[in-house]
């Protein structure tokens, strides 16, 4: 599993890597994206996407751990209670029937 940086390493990391700002990004980035997107239908929200909310607002201050585990209960019962999307298949292209030579 990889190491996770703190606040000052990061900070010195974007410093000393020009650029890298445009492809590091933060894991609760990343899960209020995908909320966004599977609020709205174009993505599937994961446990795992609440679970890094979640661990974030509770580092935060923003709510308590006994709230934050009783809404996380709440969403690992409702995602697994959700059946899941199948995907949809691309139709083969119809073929088109060859066309028949004229004879002499």
């Amino acid at each position: 599993m990889p190491a996770e940086l703190g606040g000052s390493q990061i900070s010195s990391l974007l410093e000393t890597l020009p650029g890298i700002a445009s492809v590091l990004r933060s894991p609760v980035a990343d899960a209020l994206i995908k909320a966004i997107r599977g609020a709205v239908g174009l993505g599937e929200f994961e446990v795992e996407d609440a679970e890094e909310l979640i661990r974030y607002a509770v580092r935060r201050g923003l709510i308590g751990a006994d709230e934050g585990d009783r809404v996380l209960a709440e969403a690992q019962d409702a995602l697994g209670k959700r059946k899941p999307k199948q995907a949809k298949k691309a139709k083969p292209a119809a073929k088109k029937p060859a066309k028949k030579k004229a004879r002499r």
